[in-house]
């Protein structure tokens, strides 16, 4: 399909409404690089909140300016936002009961079993508690295309009342992670069970990377707007306490290197 052609089918399925055609381009990855500004733009005022998610998992190069404009979307959405959500949440369920079917299935070697546990419980972690707009936060933040300077341009953008949201939505994250040290990144999960959510869950890693441009970029107001204080005094609690849960693994993974090695001697 031409570049010109494939062009006027995305102006045409904008303007028509054309929901299905638009998605089946974007899963075969057809979408024009050169027209996603636009496509963004349009996507968010449509309300297609679905869209916009496909949008993050489907096309590499988004620019800066169509990242801040989806997070900030995402972290205050409409009315009519949240109800073009309502597929997101029916596609991690969908995911989130394929897992329970592949931990069930005595078929299964023991090698896929495990990393079928893994990713249920995974999977468990990320879709509990979290609103519907937060699974979608999800496919920003774990997007190996948003990188630190990506983000804290788009970070750097956002108003007080966003950045309550993001603040709250990662604290929720981090409270996982306290209470589940055991999750963890399960990448084989998508190509060894289908299980291709896995591939969009934020690490620990991303969430502490996220937390911390939220305090090198809004360091100011945080300190001078009290009504961030509660929530930071959370968050240190939660950072402290993980701070303590990593630095307990260290010492226990050398005392198994010294005692491996007192072993062999």
């Amino acid at each position: 399909m031409g570049r010109d052609v494939r062009g006027l089918i995305l102006e045409a399925c904008i303007v028509l409404e054309l929901w299905d055609v638009l998605e089946s381009l974007f899963v075969n990855k057809l979408v024009l690089h050169s027209c996603v500004s636009n496509l963004v733009n349009n996507l968010i005022e449509k309300r297609r909140s679905d869209l916009i998610v496909l949008c993050v998992k489907h096309i590499g190069d988004i620019q800066t300016y169509e990242i801040m404009c989806i997070l900030k979307y995402f972290l205050c959405p409409s009315k009519e936002g949240y109800e073009s959500m309502v597929s997101v949440r029916k596609d991690w369920e969908s995911q989130a009961l394929l897992a329970i079917e592949k931990v069930s299935d005595k078929n299964l070697t023991a090698k896929k079993l495990s990393v079928a546990r893994d990713a249920s419980l995974l999977i468990m972690v990320a879709y509990d508690g979290f609103s519907v707009s937060e699974l979608c936060l999800h496919y920003l933040l774990a997007s190996k295309n948003v990188d630190d300077v990506i983000l804290a341009s788009c970070i750097s953008k956002l108003n007080g009342l966003e950045m309550m949201s993001l603040i709250q939505y990662l604290s929720k994250w981090l409270k996982k992670y306290e209470r589940f040290p055991q999750v963890s990144p399960c990448p084989k999960a998508s190509s060894v069970l289908g299980l291709k959510v896995c591939e969009w869950i934020p690490s620990l890693q991303d969430v502490v990377r996220c937390l911390g441009l939220v305090i090198d970029e809004h360091f100011s107001s945080l300190v001078l707007h009290p009504e961030f204080h509660e929530e930071l005094r959370s968050l240190g609690g939660l950072a402290s306490s993980l701070a303590a849960e990593a630095r307990l693994c260290g010492s226990l993974a050398n005392l198994t290197e010294r005692l491996r090695t007192d072993h062999r001697g």
